[in-house]
């Protein structure tokens, strides 16, 4: 109460020193056994008025100030605060104050999470019972507890992270339980080495497909071959003859038919169940190297600039002709709802068009090499990734919904292709000169989970598993190398039986 408040009120003062319990009615005090414990609640105010006459009187207040004596100050790093009462404490207090700390040591992983480190209560030495409280009378008050500049969330390593969460599930039922977060281990090198004679070293040219019926398509010279990932099992489906070779080579989306685009600008497509050709489409004047389905619509890449959108269904080779690159088309994907197309081409240009369009309704022009890599995300509709060449190295990311450029990453060596995984928010990219490696990503950080080396040559193929887990690499050194880089869809952590066999390698042909 402030005196300066009213000329006739009374000062308060406050006493720390705690004073003995009188009846305001009698003047003596009374005398207190020394045997009889101290109440819990002992700290009292006195009242004093300024007057002179009346000085000789002491009035007592009726209020009481609890005593924070049980309370655990070494939570809030308020060491400063000396205990009201040195001495050894009661036995329930000791009790009071290991659940109290257990209690804010599990409060802080429930609200922090456990990445943070909390750091359990100190264990008292096990040879005194009291030594963790004892403390404070052989030595200085604050030294049982925890000094102000200690950080609480400090992880032990000499301790368990989850022992003190995984003893008290059954005392919160409203408290659940998290796992423990495990780092996902990328194993750096492939479990599986197919050699791939006569896979070609260009650039241009898209020469494996990974089919939903888990078969892989392979273009090697004037041939394919289809591998079947469950029985290992090569067949080859077609041979061009000696006049023709294999640009290209995609599945539909069932994984029942195949398309092949060749170096005389014809598309092929073949029953891969029975290895039997359907039908051959032309309309291109020079090699188609890029081909991409959405449902029965295929659309074919060619170096004579231009795109060609085909019915398979139709009797006409194609029923229209997408025109607006300036040299040879080197990347086509379409997005997962089938209403836009990505075209990348030889003359650095990123093109977007629509499911009737025959002009390019985006254009993005910030690469500076030609533009293969191409990938739409399965997690964010709009969401387009690309990347440029040896003289680009980059990765750019737009948002084609509201045609914004959102960001862009050096990654110091050519893009050849890329992929984003089905199951997590990462995409892979392979790379050429002059490193030739395989880079897993984590999107948007774009921090690099892996590093994956051991083709001799530009990394210029790549395809992924219709489970999402695996990829399928392959480059001029004319081998094809499976790698195991993405999680199950169900997140478990477990090894996938694909990745516990043993490194082999074999002939795809």
């Amino acid at each position: 109460m402030d005196s300066s408040s009213s000329s006739s009120s009374s000062a308060f003062s406050f006493s720390s020193t705690p004073l003995p319990m009188e009846n305001p009615r009698s003047h003596s005090k009374p005398q207190t056994p020394s045997s009889v414990p101290r109440p819990s609640f002992v700290l009292e105010t006195t009242l004093r008025p300024l007057s002179a006459s009346s000085s000789s009187r002491t009035i007592y207040s009726d209020r009481f100030i609890p005593s924070r004596t049980g309370s655990n100050f070494a939570l809030f790093d308020l060491s400063s605060l000396p205990p009201p009462h040195p001495g050894p404490p009661y036995s329930s207090d000791g009790g009071r104050e290991d659940g109290s700390g257990a209690y804010s040591a599990l409060l802080r992983t429930v609200l922090f999470g456990p990445d943070h480190g909390v750091a359990p209560p100190a264990t008292p030495d096990r040879s005194s019972p009291l030594a963790g409280r004892s403390s404070s009378s052989s030595s200085s008050p604050s030294s049982s507890l925890s000094t102000p500049s200690r950080n609480i969330f400090r992880f032990k390593a000499e301790v368990p992270r989850y022992s003190l969460s995984a003893g008290f599930d059954d005392a919160l039922p409203g408290f659940v339980s998290t796992p423990p977060k495990t780092l996902r281990k990328i194993p750096r090198s492939p479990y599986k080495v197919l050699d791939a004679p006569a896979l070609q070293d260009d650039f241009y040219l898209n020469l494996v497909d990974w089919s939903s019926q888990n078969v892989l398509a392979v273009g090697l010279g004037n041939c394919v071959y289809l591998w079947n990932a469950c029985s290992s099992k090569v067949t080859k489906l077609c041979d061009l003859g000696v006049d023709d070779s294999v640009c290209s080579v995609g599945w539909s989306q069932r994984g029942t038919h195949l398309a092949v685009g060749t170096s005389q600008g014809k598309v092929q497509i073949w029953d891969a169940s029975r290895c039997r050709r359907i039908r051959t489409m032309e309309g291109h004047r020079l090699r188609v190297g890029a081909l991409a389905w959405s449902s029965s619509v295929l659309s074919s890449g060619s170096r004579d600039k231009s795109i060609l959108q085909r019915d398979i269904r139709a009797q006409e080779d194609f029923i229209s002709k997408l025109t607006g690159h300036k040299s040879e088309v080197c990347g086509l994907k379409w997005s997962y709802d089938n209403r836009e197309l990505a075209s990348g081409g030889n003359d650095n240009r990123l093109f977007v068009w629509n499911q009737h369009s025959t002009q390019p309704v985006l254009k993005y022009c910030d690469h500076t090499a030609a533009v293969k890599a191409i990938a739409w995300s399965p997690h964010l509709h709009g969401l387009l990734a690309s990347g440029g060449g040896t003289a680009d190295r980059c990765i750019r990311f737009w948002n084609t919904t509201t045609n914004s450029r959102l960001s862009c990453m050096d990654t110091g060596s050519q893009v050849c292709n890329l992929v984003w995984s089905k199951n997590v928010n990462e995409l892979v990219t392979t790379h050429g000169y002059s490193q030739n490696q395989i880079i897993v990503w984590r999107y948007p950080t774009m921090s690099k989970l892996a590093t994956l080396t051991g083709h001799t040559c530009r990394v210029l193929y790549l395809a992924i598993s219709p489970d999402g887990q695996t990829i399928v690499t392959g480059a001029g050194d004319e081998t094809l190398r499976f790698w195991n880089v993405f999680p199950s869809p169900k997140f478990q952590n477990t090894d996938s039986d694909i990745g516990a066999r043993s490194l082999g390698r074999s002939h795809i042909r």
